[in-house]
């Protein structure tokens, strides 16, 4: 199996293991992660996920150009996944947070699944890039979309027309990750922030990540108004009258989402 897929404490573990190959995705891989993040759209008991390359050197170098499919680069674009690469570069369905664990190189769609990602946590020795113009083709899966709407366009323009890549720490800078550690600190790191995750009401974080990826285009007072399905349940929900009698009470709450 090309991708690890488990589930335990309501923590699913969304693992690329193809590390002879720095986890890079060929045909099979990109269609098992599709299904993968289909299933934990359905799953109610799924309250995190966590995306992560197997190995220590690369998250996921992209696309397995060792497999191509022998596709144009127009016959790619115009049989592009609307969800991105990896099924979830450009994701909007899904409304469980995912954190990308960044263990080593996230290049090509590696970069672009990164940026579908709601949390980055990355070792010290991760990088980032989008090289695609090195080798004749663009990073149509996200990253040329994404990417200048996540940091200054000049720094996006200069990454993607050059090729080159950011560090862990300059990456940081840009606000493209949360945390910066080293190697032997990343999976520590990374239980920190599910707690955190988990500590807090189900609806109410996928109320909030529903939000943030359906309003960005609108102003402030337009964002707010909208009558999102995701933002009503949390409102009307069983956890929101558990959240404030647990603080009341001086007590841990206990979500059920719903």
């Amino acid at each position: 199996m090309t991708v690890r897929f488990e589930v335990v404490d309501h923590v699913a573990r969304v693992t690329i293991d193809r590390p002879d190959r720095m986890n890079a995705v060929d045909a099979a891989t990109d269609a098992r992660l599709d299904r993968i993040w289909s299933e934990i759209e359905t799953r109610s008991d799924i309250r995190c996920v966590v995306l992560t390359g197997a190995g220590d050197r690369a998250f996921s170098a992209g696309a397995d150009m060792k497999a191509a499919n022998g596709l144009s680069g127009l016959e790619y674009w115009g049989a592009a996944n609307p969800n991105g690469f990896g099924g979830i570069a450009l994701r909007q369905s899904l409304t469980v947070p995912v954190i990308a664990r960044v263990n080593g190189l996230a290049l090509g769609g590696g970069f672009e699944m990164v940026l579908g990602a709601d949390i980055v946590i990355a070792s010290t020795e991760a990088r980032f890039g989008l090289p695609e113009a090195r080798v004749g083709r663009l990073p149509l899966d996200g990253g040329m979309v994404a990417l200048q709407r996540l940091i200054p366009r000049n720094i996006a323009a200069g990454l993607m027309m050059t090729g080159r890549m950011l560090s862990a720490q300059e990456a940081a800078r840009f606000g493209l990750v949360n945390a910066v550690v080293p190697p032997d600190g990343l999976d520590a790191e990374v239980d920190a922030w599910v707690a955190d995750i988990l500590s807090c009401a189900p609806l109410s974080v996928a109320a909030i990540k529903d939000t943030i990826r359906s309003t960005a285009h609108l102003n402030p007072q337009e964002a707010r108004d909208l009558r999102r399905p995701a933002l009503i349940a949390a409102l009307k929900s069983e956890d929101s009258v558990e959240g404030v009698a647990a603080f009341r009470e001086k007590r841990a709450p206990v979500w059920r989402g719903r």
